[in-house]
């Protein structure tokens, strides 16, 4: 009896450490996938040597004018790519209860190609480690429990791709304004008040409006976009407000960039939850 339960307990734990190597084959194959694909959004870094200079911008609404007079020195190299690297807090809960874990991330941005944002969250047993990204058609969102269990795993559909557009062209605005100068998919408009900047970035089959906040100097105070989202009690997808707000500008290779962002569903309205909190300490253009 003794010998045959060895034997049944040797067979479980042969069938736990079997699927323990699948899944971390599976997270390595992943790995590899987001490599790959990090490399091919640097592309576009080398597709300008362009130097930016206020007769680019002249033609612009004052407030749009403003805001790239502000971010991009004169002079500067046009780099339509940027690397952060960040820390701070995701929250993964509600409002009411916002179970914030710290953060360590690393994150690729191309607009309007796509982006890449590599984050480690959390620790102990609820380690999470894992991805958001969108690269061309393509757009997903995989997280790791302790590295090895998936816990999320989404995208592959129209509805993510537009969601994940929707972060690219927002996030562009803190941290890739050279990527939103007018021209081939960018159009900028008047807003709704002189101290607002519109723009309709498109990229093919998706179009995403984005209106920016200005302080007198030219700052931007605070980005808003109209998401594609089901982050809401009916889990349907529709357009709500998503955004965030910038502070602690430095300088970093001719662009002047906010170090604090701290953004979330529904911006502007009483269920605004700012579960993304994040401190950046790098970026860098490659």
């Amino acid at each position: 009896m003794r010998q045959k339960m060895l034997l049944i307990s040797l067979a479980a734990l042969s069938v736990l450490v079997l699927i323990a190597l699948l899944m971390l084959a599976w997270r390595m194959s992943e790995a590899r996938t987001m490599a790959s694909a990090w490399k091919q959004l640097q592309g576009p870094a080398s597709a300008s040597t362009e130097l930016f200079s206020r007769q680019m911008v002249k033609d612009l609404p004052d407030a749009a004018r403003r805001y790239f007079l502000f971010t991009i020195a004169e002079g500067t190299a046009l780099r339509q790519v940027s690397e952060i690297r960040m820390s701070g807090e995701i929250c993964l809960g509600s409002k009411a209860d916002p179970a914030c874990r710290p953060m360590q991330a690393s994150q690729i941005l191309a607009s309007p190609h796509g982006f890449i944002w590599s984050v480690e969250a959390g620790t102990g047993i609820m380690h999470i480690v894992g991805s958001d990204g969108m690269l061309a058609d393509r757009s997903w969102t995989r997280f790791w429990l302790g590295g090895i269990l998936p816990v999320v795993r989404a995208g592959g559909d129209s509805n993510h791709l537009r969601a994940s557009f929707g972060r690219v062209v927002a996030e562009a605005a803190f941290w890739a304004p050279a990527s939103l100068l007018p021209g081939k998919g960018v159009d900028w408009v008047e807003g709704n008040t002189p101290n607002q900047a519109r723009a309709i970035v498109r990229r093919g089959s998706l179009t995403q409006t984005l209106d920016i906040d200005i302080a007198d100097d030219g700052r931007p105070l605070r980005v808003l976009i109209p998401r594609w989202s089901n982050v809401n009690p009916e889990k349907e997808w529709r357009l709500q407000p998503f955004g965030g707000t910038l502070a602690e500008f430095r300088s970093f290779g001719g662009f002047t960039l906010p170090t604090r962002v701290d953004g979330g569903n529904h911006m502007g309205t009483a269920d605004y939850f700012p579960f993304f909190r994040a401190r950046v300490e790098s970026i860098t253009f490659p």
